[in-house]
């Protein structure tokens, strides 16, 4: 297919180009510009970009490791469909990654980290439903700084590689995206982590993860040829009930 450049996504000159190519690329497959099937060539990357055909090539096997394209042979490089299997399994990972954030942040709650969480919810009621792009883009900001003010940027990071497929599944889902629900569970954290309740903090990154794929099965039958499916019985969203076991 013919890629379409688009103005708000030109690479700079004085970064590394690789990165910058797969990231434009993830978020094109990510809001779903970029569609399961749509093939994609190192020559008409590097065309629309202006750059050599190696950084394309580069980011396409970025792009594979995170299962957003596969390489074919003798048929070039393909946008995957989204694995239900493997979205279960990045929300499986990022619940177990955060929650532990989440305990850290109870254990020792910061006010200047509480003041901007609380600062990141004004905005989030700024946006609104009418904005669910805009809205995104402030959710992995929250979930970012909670990271962060643990001391657990690096984390993040890895969470970020590992959650394209999540991504991909939310932009699918945002004509009728639950703002004000996740806005009140986000509330919710921020609360548990001020009042120092490891527990009660447990409970509310794990509700709030589940929640996040709550209408995946909905999402799926909406949109059947974006997913790739298990054989047999499909899984459920949520992988196990929340545990409220010793969590001290």
């Amino acid at each position: 297919m013919r890629i379409k450049p688009i103005s708000d996504w030109r690479l700079d000159p004085a970064t590394p180009i690789v990165p910058q190519i797969t990231r434009i690329l993830r978020e094109r497959i990510i809001r779903a510009d970029l569609k399961p099937g749509d093939r994609l060539t190192e020559s008409e990357v590097a065309r629309v970009y202006e750059v050599s055909r190696q950084p394309a090539r580069e980011a396409f096997i970025r792009l594979a490791d995170q299962g957003l394209v596969t390489v074919m042979p003798q048929r070039g490089t393909l946008v995957s469909r989204i694995s239900y299997v493997s979205v279960l399994d990045a929300r499986f990972l990022r619940e177990a990654i955060e929650a532990d954030i989440v305990k850290i942040l109870a254990q020792s709650p910061d006010k200047v980290a509480i003041a901007e969480l609380r600062a990141q919810l004004v905005k989030q009621e700024e946006i609104g439903p009418s904005q669910p792009e805009s809205f995104i883009r402030l959710d992995d900001l929250f979930h970012r700084t909670l990271a962060d003010a643990a001391g657990k940027g690096g984390a993040w990071k890895q969470i970020e590689g590992m959650k394209s497929q999540m991504d991909r599944v939310r932009f699918l889902s945002l004509g009728a995206f639950p703002t004000k629900n996740l806005i009140g569970q986000h509330r919710d954290i921020v609360d548990q982590i001020e009042r120092g309740d490891i527990s009660g903090g447990n409970s509310a990154i794990r509700h709030h993860l589940r929640e996040v794929l709550a209408d995946l099965p909905q999402i799926v039958a909406a949109n059947t040829s974006f997913f790739e499916l298990p054989e047999g019985e499909t899984p459920a969203p949520v992988n196990a009930p929340i545990q409220g076991g010793d969590i001290g």
